[in-house]
Protein backbone atom coordinates (compact mmCIF):
# COMPACT_ATOMS: atom_id res chain seq x y z
CA UNK A 1 0.00 0.00 0.00
CA UNK A 2 2.96 2.48 1.15
CA UNK A 3 4.69 1.61 -3.00
CA UNK A 4 1.40 2.22 -4.60
CA UNK A 5 1.00 5.89 -2.46
CA UNK A 6 4.18 6.92 -3.24
CA UNK A 7 3.17 6.34 -6.86
CA UNK A 8 0.95 7.63 -7.19
CA UNK A 9 2.39 10.98 -5.13
CA UNK A 10 4.86 11.06 -7.98
CA UNK A 11 2.81 11.05 -10.59
CA UNK A 12 0.66 13.82 -8.84
CA UNK A 13 3.81 16.33 -8.50
CA UNK A 14 5.18 15.26 -12.07
CA UNK A 15 1.41 16.61 -13.44
CA UNK A 16 1.18 19.39 -11.25
CA UNK A 17 4.96 20.43 -12.35
CA UNK A 18 3.75 20.12 -15.79
CA UNK A 19 0.98 22.75 -14.56
CA UNK A 20 3.08 24.73 -13.43
CA UNK A 21 5.63 25.06 -16.46
CA UNK A 22 2.20 25.41 -18.62
CA UNK A 23 0.87 28.58 -16.55
CA UNK A 24 3.93 30.36 -16.37
CA UNK A 25 4.54 30.20 -19.88
CA UNK A 26 1.22 31.38 -20.67
CA UNK A 27 1.54 34.55 -17.87
CA UNK A 28 4.48 35.32 -19.90
CA UNK A 29 2.94 35.08 -23.48
CA UNK A 30 -0.02 36.76 -22.70
CA UNK A 31 -0.16 41.29 -23.17
CA UNK A 32 0.40 43.64 -20.39
CA UNK A 33 2.69 44.91 -17.53
CA UNK A 34 2.08 43.68 -14.36
CA UNK A 35 4.62 46.60 -12.87
CA UNK A 36 2.60 49.20 -14.47
CA UNK A 37 -0.76 47.46 -13.28
CA UNK A 38 0.41 47.23 -9.38
CA UNK A 39 2.18 50.75 -9.60
CA UNK A 40 -0.61 52.52 -11.39
CA UNK A 41 -1.72 53.83 -14.38
CA UNK A 42 -0.08 57.90 -13.27
CA UNK A 43 3.03 55.84 -11.87
CA UNK A 44 6.53 57.28 -13.26
CA UNK A 45 9.29 54.62 -15.07
CA UNK A 46 11.01 55.39 -11.61
CA UNK A 47 8.36 53.62 -9.83
CA UNK A 48 7.11 51.03 -12.68
CA UNK A 49 11.35 49.86 -12.80
CA UNK A 50 11.24 49.26 -9.17
CA UNK A 51 8.46 47.09 -8.90
CA UNK A 52 9.82 45.08 -11.85
CA UNK A 53 13.11 44.75 -9.46
CA UNK A 54 10.61 43.38 -6.61
CA UNK A 55 8.97 40.98 -8.68
CA UNK A 56 12.19 39.92 -10.30
CA UNK A 57 10.62 40.89 -13.94
CA UNK A 58 13.72 42.59 -14.66
CA UNK A 59 15.68 39.02 -14.71
CA UNK A 60 15.44 36.40 -17.67
CA UNK A 61 12.68 34.33 -18.00
CA UNK A 62 14.77 30.99 -16.53
CA UNK A 63 15.49 33.05 -13.66
CA UNK A 64 11.68 34.28 -13.03
CA UNK A 65 11.00 30.87 -13.53
CA UNK A 66 13.09 29.67 -10.90
CA UNK A 67 11.87 32.26 -8.22
CA UNK A 68 8.57 31.20 -9.35
CA UNK A 69 9.16 27.81 -8.09
CA UNK A 70 10.91 29.20 -5.47
CA UNK A 71 7.53 31.06 -4.17
CA UNK A 72 5.65 27.52 -5.16
CA UNK A 73 8.08 25.29 -2.85
CA UNK A 74 6.63 24.67 0.40
CA UNK A 75 10.53 23.90 1.48
CA UNK A 76 12.86 26.84 -0.72
CA UNK A 77 15.69 29.40 0.54
CA UNK A 78 14.85 32.92 0.67
CA UNK A 79 16.57 36.10 2.26
CA UNK A 80 16.93 36.03 6.26
CA UNK A 81 15.72 39.53 6.44
CA UNK A 82 12.12 40.73 8.54
CA UNK A 83 10.38 41.92 5.53
CA UNK A 84 11.26 38.44 3.64
CA UNK A 85 9.76 36.92 6.80
CA UNK A 86 6.92 38.85 7.04
CA UNK A 87 6.28 38.47 3.07
CA UNK A 88 6.37 34.48 3.21
CA UNK A 89 5.99 33.84 6.89
CA UNK A 90 7.91 31.31 6.89
CA UNK A 91 9.94 28.95 9.58
CA UNK A 92 13.14 28.70 9.10
CA UNK A 93 15.33 25.04 8.85
CA UNK A 94 19.03 25.89 8.15
CA UNK A 95 21.02 29.49 7.97
CA UNK A 96 23.87 29.49 5.05
CA UNK A 97 26.58 31.65 5.73
CA UNK A 98 25.87 33.53 2.72
CA UNK A 99 22.22 35.38 4.81
CA UNK A 100 19.94 32.82 3.26
CA UNK A 101 17.84 30.80 4.76
CA UNK A 102 16.51 27.02 4.32
CA UNK A 103 12.69 27.67 5.32
CA UNK A 104 9.31 25.81 5.33
CA UNK A 105 6.36 27.58 4.14
CA UNK A 106 3.06 27.65 2.93
CA UNK A 107 2.79 27.88 -1.13
CA UNK A 108 3.00 31.98 -1.81
CA UNK A 109 0.96 32.28 -5.28
CA UNK A 110 1.64 36.30 -4.58
CA UNK A 111 -0.46 38.80 -4.57
CA UNK A 112 -2.90 40.48 -7.18
CA UNK A 113 -2.60 42.97 -9.58
CA UNK A 114 -5.99 44.82 -8.60
CA UNK A 115 -5.85 45.13 -5.12
CA UNK A 116 -2.65 43.61 -4.12
CA UNK A 117 -4.16 41.22 -1.50
CA UNK A 118 -2.69 37.75 -1.14
CA UNK A 119 -3.98 35.44 -3.70
CA UNK A 120 -4.49 32.38 -1.00
CA UNK A 121 -6.28 35.19 0.62
CA UNK A 122 -8.49 35.77 -1.81
CA UNK A 123 -8.86 31.90 -2.83
CA UNK A 124 -9.72 30.85 0.55
CA UNK A 125 -12.40 33.66 1.19
CA UNK A 126 -13.88 32.23 -1.62
CA UNK A 127 -13.50 28.45 -1.14
CA UNK A 128 -16.69 27.99 1.12
CA UNK A 129 -18.61 28.68 -1.11
CA UNK A 130 -17.56 26.60 -4.33
CA UNK A 131 -17.02 23.23 -2.24
CA UNK A 132 -20.57 23.82 -1.25
CA UNK A 133 -21.80 24.32 -4.62
CA UNK A 134 -19.55 20.81 -6.05
CA UNK A 135 -20.50 18.89 -3.27
CA UNK A 136 -24.16 19.83 -2.79
CA UNK A 137 -24.16 19.06 -6.71
CA UNK A 138 -22.26 15.54 -6.00
CA UNK A 139 -24.85 15.02 -3.71
CA UNK A 140 -27.69 15.18 -5.88
CA UNK A 141 -25.89 13.75 -8.98
CA UNK A 142 -25.01 10.54 -6.73
CA UNK A 143 -28.41 9.97 -4.94
CA UNK A 144 -30.58 10.60 -8.06
CA UNK A 145 -27.85 8.97 -10.70
CA UNK A 146 -27.17 5.64 -8.92
CA UNK A 147 -31.65 5.07 -8.24
CA UNK A 148 -31.99 5.87 -12.13
CA UNK A 149 -29.15 3.73 -12.84
CA UNK A 150 -30.26 0.79 -10.39
CA UNK A 151 -34.05 1.09 -12.36
CA UNK A 152 -32.64 1.37 -15.51
CA UNK A 153 -30.04 -1.76 -14.49
CA UNK A 154 -32.78 -3.90 -12.96
CA UNK A 155 -35.37 -3.34 -16.09
CA UNK A 156 -33.59 -3.12 -19.05
CA UNK A 157 -35.29 -2.28 -22.22
CA UNK A 158 -38.42 -0.73 -20.25
CA UNK A 159 -39.81 2.61 -20.17
CA UNK A 160 -38.31 3.62 -17.57
CA UNK A 161 -34.71 2.70 -19.35
CA UNK A 162 -35.56 4.45 -22.42
CA UNK A 163 -36.38 7.40 -20.54
CA UNK A 164 -33.58 7.47 -18.50
CA UNK A 165 -31.68 7.14 -21.35
CA UNK A 166 -33.22 10.08 -22.78
CA UNK A 167 -32.48 12.37 -19.86
CA UNK A 168 -28.58 11.38 -19.97
CA UNK A 169 -28.21 12.03 -23.59
CA UNK A 170 -29.91 15.48 -22.84
CA UNK A 171 -27.46 15.59 -19.41
CA UNK A 172 -24.64 15.29 -21.61
CA UNK A 173 -25.19 17.20 -25.17
CA UNK A 174 -26.22 20.63 -23.64
CA UNK A 175 -23.65 22.32 -22.36
CA UNK A 176 -23.30 23.35 -18.68
CA UNK A 177 -23.19 27.26 -19.21
CA UNK A 178 -26.39 26.85 -21.08
CA UNK A 179 -28.36 24.50 -18.94
CA UNK A 180 -27.45 27.47 -16.47
CA UNK A 181 -29.22 29.91 -18.30
CA UNK A 182 -32.16 28.14 -19.42
CA UNK A 183 -32.61 26.58 -15.52
CA UNK A 184 -31.82 30.78 -14.37
CA UNK A 185 -34.45 32.03 -17.31
CA UNK A 186 -37.11 29.66 -16.94
CA UNK A 187 -36.98 28.73 -13.06
CA UNK A 188 -35.78 32.04 -11.44
CA UNK A 189 -37.56 34.38 -14.03
CA UNK A 190 -40.86 33.44 -15.56
CA UNK A 191 -42.06 30.39 -12.98
CA UNK A 192 -39.98 32.61 -10.06
CA UNK A 193 -43.93 33.76 -8.71
CA UNK A 194 -44.35 29.90 -8.30
CA UNK A 195 -40.96 28.16 -7.51
CA UNK A 196 -40.08 31.12 -5.38
CA UNK A 197 -36.38 31.28 -6.42
CA UNK A 198 -34.34 33.74 -7.76
CA UNK A 199 -31.68 33.78 -10.70
CA UNK A 200 -28.78 35.09 -8.14
CA UNK A 201 -27.96 35.22 -4.24
CA UNK A 202 -25.98 33.88 -1.94
CA UNK A 203 -26.13 31.17 0.37
CA UNK A 204 -25.67 33.62 3.39
CA UNK A 205 -27.10 37.08 3.01
CA UNK A 206 -27.36 40.20 5.27
CA UNK A 207 -31.47 40.46 6.99
CA UNK A 208 -31.97 44.63 5.68
CA UNK A 209 -33.74 44.80 9.22
CA UNK A 210 -31.42 43.23 11.59
CA UNK A 211 -28.37 43.16 10.03
CA UNK A 212 -27.72 39.79 10.57
CA UNK A 213 -25.99 36.86 8.23
CA UNK A 214 -29.07 34.13 7.15
CA UNK A 215 -28.84 31.46 5.69
CA UNK A 216 -30.55 30.96 2.47
CA UNK A 217 -30.95 27.74 1.06
CA UNK A 218 -32.94 28.38 -1.90
CA UNK A 219 -30.34 30.40 -3.87
CA UNK A 220 -28.31 26.90 -3.82
CA UNK A 221 -31.20 25.22 -5.66
CA UNK A 222 -30.63 26.37 -9.29
CA UNK A 223 -26.99 26.23 -9.48
CA UNK A 224 -26.45 22.71 -7.42
CA UNK A 225 -29.07 21.53 -9.59
CA UNK A 226 -27.99 22.97 -12.76
CA UNK A 227 -24.10 22.03 -12.09
CA UNK A 228 -25.64 18.43 -10.97
CA UNK A 229 -27.13 17.50 -14.75
CA UNK A 230 -24.08 16.02 -16.72
CA UNK A 231 -22.55 14.08 -13.87
CA UNK A 232 -25.79 12.54 -12.89
CA UNK A 233 -26.09 11.38 -16.72
CA UNK A 234 -23.02 9.73 -16.55
CA UNK A 235 -23.19 8.34 -12.52
CA UNK A 236 -26.88 7.27 -13.89
CA UNK A 237 -25.27 4.56 -16.92
CA UNK A 238 -22.08 3.60 -14.90
CA UNK A 239 -24.43 2.31 -12.29
CA UNK A 240 -26.61 0.83 -15.26
CA UNK A 241 -23.84 -1.00 -16.75
CA UNK A 242 -22.29 -1.91 -13.51
CA UNK A 243 -25.65 -3.56 -12.32
CA UNK A 244 -26.16 -5.11 -15.64
CA UNK A 245 -22.81 -6.79 -15.46
CA UNK A 246 -22.82 -8.40 -12.04
CA UNK A 247 -26.28 -9.34 -12.80
CA UNK A 248 -25.63 -11.93 -15.02
CA UNK A 249 -22.84 -13.37 -13.26
CA UNK A 250 -23.16 -16.84 -11.70
CA UNK A 251 -22.87 -16.03 -8.31
CA UNK A 252 -26.17 -13.94 -8.33
CA UNK A 253 -27.81 -17.24 -10.48
CA UNK A 254 -26.61 -19.28 -7.57
CA UNK A 255 -28.06 -16.96 -4.75
CA UNK A 256 -31.25 -16.70 -6.70
CA UNK A 257 -31.02 -20.38 -7.19
CA UNK A 258 -31.08 -20.80 -3.53
CA UNK A 259 -34.29 -18.98 -2.64
CA UNK A 260 -32.72 -15.81 -1.39
CA UNK A 261 -34.74 -13.14 -1.29
CA UNK A 262 -34.05 -10.79 -4.53
CA UNK A 263 -34.33 -7.00 -3.24
CA UNK A 264 -33.76 -7.61 0.72
CA UNK A 265 -30.72 -10.31 0.14
CA UNK A 266 -29.71 -10.83 -3.22
CA UNK A 267 -29.54 -6.98 -4.23
CA UNK A 268 -28.27 -5.53 -1.43
CA UNK A 269 -25.61 -7.72 -0.22
CA UNK A 270 -24.63 -8.99 -3.16
CA UNK A 271 -25.42 -7.02 -6.27
CA UNK A 272 -24.57 -3.16 -5.00
CA UNK A 273 -21.43 -4.45 -3.27
CA UNK A 274 -20.27 -5.89 -6.60
CA UNK A 275 -20.99 -2.99 -8.56
CA UNK A 276 -19.78 -0.64 -6.80
CA UNK A 277 -16.29 -0.23 -7.60
CA UNK A 278 -17.05 2.16 -10.81
CA UNK A 279 -19.80 4.42 -9.44
CA UNK A 280 -17.11 5.03 -6.38
CA UNK A 281 -14.37 5.90 -9.45
CA UNK A 282 -16.69 8.07 -11.81
CA UNK A 283 -18.21 9.62 -7.94
CA UNK A 284 -14.74 10.58 -6.66
CA UNK A 285 -13.43 11.67 -10.19
CA UNK A 286 -16.58 13.66 -10.91
CA UNK A 287 -16.11 15.76 -7.67
CA UNK A 288 -12.81 17.91 -8.89
CA UNK A 289 -14.44 18.23 -12.22
CA UNK A 290 -17.41 19.99 -10.90
CA UNK A 291 -15.15 22.53 -8.84
CA UNK A 292 -13.53 23.02 -12.24
CA UNK A 293 -17.13 22.92 -14.14
CA UNK A 294 -18.84 25.38 -10.92
CA UNK A 295 -17.29 28.26 -13.29
CA UNK A 296 -19.28 29.26 -15.58
CA UNK A 297 -22.58 28.29 -13.19
CA UNK A 298 -20.67 30.42 -10.58
CA UNK A 299 -20.83 33.49 -12.82
CA UNK A 300 -24.44 33.37 -14.68
CA UNK A 301 -25.88 32.76 -11.10
CA UNK A 302 -23.62 35.22 -9.56
CA UNK A 303 -22.73 32.61 -6.59
CA UNK A 304 -19.49 34.09 -5.34
CA UNK A 305 -17.37 31.64 -5.19
CA UNK A 306 -13.92 31.15 -6.39
CA UNK A 307 -15.34 30.48 -10.56
CA UNK A 308 -16.71 33.67 -10.20
CA UNK A 309 -13.90 35.49 -8.72
CA UNK A 310 -11.41 33.95 -11.12
CA UNK A 311 -13.44 35.05 -14.66
CA UNK A 312 -13.46 38.38 -13.01
CA UNK A 313 -9.82 38.22 -12.66
CA UNK A 314 -9.38 37.05 -16.47
CA UNK A 315 -11.51 40.21 -17.34
CA UNK A 316 -9.13 42.35 -15.33
CA UNK A 317 -6.10 40.36 -16.49
CA UNK A 318 -5.16 39.78 -12.78
CA UNK A 319 -2.52 37.28 -13.78
CA UNK A 320 -1.63 36.35 -10.30
CA UNK A 321 -5.19 35.47 -9.36
CA UNK A 322 -5.90 33.07 -12.72
CA UNK A 323 -2.54 31.47 -11.65
CA UNK A 324 -2.97 30.83 -8.55
CA UNK A 325 -6.87 29.86 -9.52
CA UNK A 326 -5.71 27.26 -12.03
CA UNK A 327 -2.85 25.78 -9.78
CA UNK A 328 -6.00 25.02 -6.77
CA UNK A 329 -7.91 23.48 -9.54
CA UNK A 330 -5.20 21.18 -10.32
CA UNK A 331 -4.08 20.12 -7.39
CA UNK A 332 -7.61 19.51 -6.25
CA UNK A 333 -7.98 17.13 -9.48
CA UNK A 334 -4.38 15.63 -8.79
CA UNK A 335 -5.66 14.88 -5.10
CA UNK A 336 -9.16 13.88 -5.65
CA UNK A 337 -7.67 11.09 -8.31
CA UNK A 338 -5.33 10.27 -5.95
CA UNK A 339 -7.92 9.53 -3.38
CA UNK A 340 -9.79 7.57 -5.54
CA UNK A 341 -7.07 5.33 -6.26
CA UNK A 342 -6.63 4.43 -2.36
CA UNK A 343 -10.33 3.99 -2.09
CA UNK A 344 -10.75 2.06 -5.13
CA UNK A 345 -7.87 -0.34 -3.63
CA UNK A 346 -8.79 -0.53 -0.80
CA UNK A 347 -12.19 -1.94 -1.95
CA UNK A 348 -10.57 -4.00 -4.09
CA UNK A 349 -7.08 -5.17 -2.83
CA UNK A 350 -6.23 -7.39 -6.12
CA UNK A 351 -6.11 -3.65 -7.75
CA UNK A 352 -2.57 -3.57 -6.32
CA UNK A 353 0.33 -4.26 -8.23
Amino acid sequence: MLRYLLHSLLYGCSVLFGVIVVVFLLFHALPGDPAAMLSGQRSDVATVEMVKKELGLDQSLGVQFAYYLNDLSPVSVHQDTPDHQKKYDYRPLFHFKSGKVLVVKAPYLRRSFQNNRPVSSILMSNIGPTLTLAFSALFIATLIGISLGLIAGLWPRSFADKFISVLSVFGLSVPTYVLAILMAVIFGYYLAPYTGLNITGQLYERNPLTGEQVLVLKNLILPAITLSLRPLAVISQISKTAIIDVIHQDFVKTARAKGLRYYRQILIRHILPNAMNPIISSVTNWLANLIAGAFFVEYIFDWKGIGFATLNAVQRLDFPVVMGATLFIASCFILINILTDLIYAIHDSRNIG
